[in-house]
This record gives structure tokens, sequence and C-alpha cells, in this order.
């Protein structure tokens, strides 16, 4: 067991499903979708701060297993705290070669509060 995979904690991905609202409108709803393992961490750089101080949200690094490929857009949420981050980049893009001994795949995220109706 690596110090990566001690690391790795419960999150849902979150499923967004709208529905007819009876009145001619759509109702959207937030579900708990499929469990992954992954960790998120805060992104402190300088770089990040100064984002910050521009009214970007916070920025985090999330890494999976390979077998768990983000895309754009999605949203997951940590179970421990229930903090919910949206990915803000492709799952696709970073993650280690086959002849590599480690299995993981890294995205950014950013906080995101789930729109309520």
């Amino acid at each position: 067991m690596s110090l990566l995979t001690e690391m790795m904690e419960k999150f849902h991905i979150m499923d967004k499903v709208t529905s007819d609202d009876g009145y001619g409108g759509v109702t959207t709803e937030w579900k708990e979708g499929a469990v992954i393992e992954g960790v998120a961490t805060f992104d402190s750089s300088m770089q990040a701060r100064a984002a910050e101080k521009q009214s970007v949200t916070s920025m985090y690094t999330v890494t999976t297993p390979k077998s768990v490929v983000l895309q754009y857009h999605d949203v997951i949420k940590r179970d421990r705290d229930g903090k919910v981050l949206r990915i803000t980049s492709d799952g696709d893009d970073k993650y280690t070669p086959a002849s590599a001994g480690l299995n993981m795949r890294q995205v950014s995220a950013e906080e995101f509060v789930i729109p309520t109706n």
C-alpha cells in the first residue's frame, strides 16, 4: 500500500436530474451517484492565491485511480465533510503511463455550490 492509496477517501459523483414541473418548466435535482475513491488537495500556490483575490473560487487538484475518468464540469461530493467540487479540466489529459508504478489520474477542480430551486 502506498501513501497515495492510504490518503484516498470516498466521493460521490453527483448526478444532475431534470424533470418536468407540470407547469411547462423544469425542476433540477442533484442526486448522489457512483462512489469513487480520490484525494482532493487545496492549491495554495501563489498563482492560486492571486486568482482567489480576483474572485476566482478556491482551486483543488483531485487525484483518482486511472480507472476513474472525471470529465469537465462533473460534480463530486466528498463524503467526509460534504465539500462539493466541480471539475475544471479533462480527466484524459493527465495520468500516469502504463509503465509507471503509480496508478493515478489528476484533474483540477473548484469549490461549487449546488444550486437550489
